[in-house]
């Protein structure tokens, strides 16, 4: 009897769905995963989407990139690529890509004549999409390029950590770097994390030289940790801010050549098959993720069929002892341990 399973992998707030049939997977590989867009195509028709003004992103089919509009008087509005896995100070992971500026200004609102910024990065879904969620004011979970252009204090370029609980990591003025981005020219921006040491590195490059020395950003000891998930070109609404020192923002200009390099995911060469009348799903595990057999016959209503079982970095086995005769749907829930 062919079945059809379900694989939800569920992040805390982020969710990623894949179908499969029993018996099929994709191969187990232990290696750092690649994510890359050029937007040769629209990235809206390959699993791109937009939260908020779908205005602020357009995708030029002519010069094969994405135009952003960053605008704070707008609510806040995304456009993102989920990435199907879960990402925590515990990983190694870097972020790549191409941004050229036709315009930037801050404080164009007098009533918030103070900067505000550009970001592009990594968040969490849930968080970010919800209505409590202000840049300002409210922002966990999130990995970002922030840039601040100059009002008064010089513009100042500030690689950004927030933790679950919106803390701002922070170690003292050297987290952030006095150095302007300028317009009308193509910059490479590329940010390495490494776990071992929590640091991360950012280089911004011109035609293949730096534009200036980026101070690296450490993880306090004070800091908690994050998780993020989808990576994000962020127009964030300017609203929440406290009046005596809000800022604003208006900027144009264009991402291209996207390149993310993660860790492998959570779920990897799945297999499902019957086992003494028992249905069992086997797969290769990751450490620090925690995983558990979920049961419906109507994707909708999910009832936990197997006890949750910590992933070892091998293969694991998770059975439903007490299977249903007829039509019913599978999947493993993976959740990263805190």
């Amino acid at each position: 009897m062919k079945k059809r399973c379900t694989i939800r992998a569920a992040f805390g707030a982020c969710i990623l769905k894949l179908l499969v049939c029993s018996g099929c997977g994709w191969a187990a590989t232990t290696r750092a995963v690649t994510v890359a867009e050029n937007f040769a195509a629209n990235p809206l028709n390959h699993g791109w989407s937009v939260f908020g003004d779908t205005n602020l992103f357009h995708w030029n089919s002519a010069a094969q990139n994405l135009e952003v509009t960053w605008d704070s008087s707008h609510s806040n509005s995304y456009c993102y690529l989920p990435l199907g896995t879960i990402l925590t100070r515990q990983d190694d992971f870097s972020i790549a890509f191409d941004l050229f500026l036709s315009d930037i200004a801050a404080g164009v609102d007098p009533s918030k004549a103070s900067s505000f910024e550009l970001a592009i990065g990594l968040f969490n879904i849930v968080d970010a999409t919800n209505a409590g969620f202000f840049r300002a004011a409210h922002s966990p979970n999130l990995v970002e390029f922030d840039f601040f252009p100059d009002t008064g204090f010089g513009p100042t370029i500030w690689p950004s950590f927030w933790s679950t609980n919106s803390v701002l990591n922070y170690n003292g003025s050297s987290d952030y770097t006095i150095l302007d981005l300028p317009v009308n020219v193509l910059l490479h921006i590329a940010m390495v994390y490494t776990a071992t040491n929590r640091t991360l590195a950012t280089s911004i490059s011109t035609n293949g030289s730096s534009l200036g020395q980026v101070h690296n950003v450490k993880l306090s000891s004070s800091f908690t940790d994050f998780r993020v998930g989808p990576f994000a070109i962020e127009s964030y609404s300017d609203a929440g801010q406290n009046p005596q020192y809000g800022g604003s923002l208006l900027a144009h200009g264009a991402i291209d050549n996207v390149l993310l390099t993660l860790p492998p995911a959570p779920v990897q060469g799945l297999s499902g098959g019957f086992s003494n009348n028992n249905w069992q799903v086997s797969f290769l595990s990751r450490t620090n993720w925690n995983y558990t057999l979920m049961r419906s016959t109507d994707f909708q209503s999910w009832t936990p069929v197997s006890i949750s079982a910590s992933g070892l970095g091998t293969n694991l086995t998770l059975i439903d002892t007490n299977a249903l005769s007829g039509s019913v749907f599978y999947r493993v829930r993976a959740e990263r341990q805190l």
